[in-house]
């Protein structure tokens, strides 16, 4: 009984402390002092920080934005405006996070702080980079802001991470230039994809597709030949057999699609025969 009372008496304890803390809060959010807000928020911040606690960076958030535009020209601006900032950053708000990071670093572009908001603003962009199959602007956008970074800061603390989100990002727009050169491929509109084969590999020398490019290159052409009237054929034939030169320089024997791309230039080199 003794312990079950215990137990009671730290539950009840524990939801008054609640309900007083909650009250303080209310109290604080609606009052016009300035200062109390400040401590307030940092305290909160703080205590998320510690706890990870996305509730209380929420209710930290909500006190920064009542007090932001106060403190702007002030003294305690710069370190307000870096966790206000940060707050969006912990919730995972990417878009506000990189816009009020970016803010902070064209407002104090001297601060300590600087190199990690200019990190951390490029980060939150990269963050929002979509899937491959969606548009890519966010992804460009963010690989222009970590470049930023990377090139002013290049012996820079976060330049290790910043140089791995621009390689992962850039394979993702690789990827979109590939698969829609690809789908040209597999829905037999050769033409098309022969050009976005070409530009594919123009543009992007050191892909991990590249191989498959060469290849799917050669093959629209191929296809494109084999099925064209004999009017146009040989000449188709002979783009192919250029085509097939190419993979065979760069990819020998033993490359993935290697079996695969002998048996077409053997039937191709048939064909220019009775030409």
């Amino acid at each position: 009984m003794f312990l079950l009372s215990m137990k009671k008496g730290l539950l009840l304890l524990g939801v008054f402390l609640m309900l007083a803390s909650c009250s303080e809060y209310q109290k604080v959010l609606k009052s016009d002092d300035a200062g109390k807000k400040y401590t307030l928020a940092e305290e909160l911040y703080n205590q998320a920080i510690v706890e990870n606690s996305k509730s209380t960076f929420r209710k930290a958030l909500r006190i920064f934005e009542q007090i932001v535009p106060q403190y702007r020209g002030k003294p305690q601006g710069e370190k307000l405006t870096f966790l206000y900032a940060d707050t969006y950053y912990q919730l995972g708000d990417n878009q506000l996070a990189g816009y009020q990071f970016e803010r902070f670093v064209a407002s104090y572009p001297n601060s300590d702080k600087a190199e990690e908001a200019t990190f951390k603003s490029a980060k939150s962009y990269y963050l929002d980079s979509p899937s491959f199959n969606l548009d890519q602007a966010e992804t460009v956008k963010a690989i222009g802001e970590l470049q930023k970074y990377i090139d002013k800061y290049p012996n820079g603390e976060f330049l290790d991470q910043a140089n791995n989100y621009v390689a992962e990002l850039r394979i993702k727009l690789e990827k979109k230039a590939y698969e829609i050169a690809k789908q040209y491929h597999h829905t037999e509109n050769y033409k098309s994809a022969i050009v976005a084969f070409n530009n594919f590999i123009t543009e992007y020398p050191g892909s991990p597709f590249r191989e498959a490019a060469f290849y799917f290159r050669f093959d629209s052409a191929y296809e494109l030949a084999i099925n064209s009237y004999e009017v146009l054929m040989q000449e188709r034939l002979n783009t192919a057999k250029g085509y097939y030169t190419n993979y065979n320089k760069y990819y020998p024997e033993g490359s993935v699609y290697y079996e695969q791309i002998q048996i077409n230039n053997q039937d191709l080199e048939s064909r220019l025969q009775n030409f």
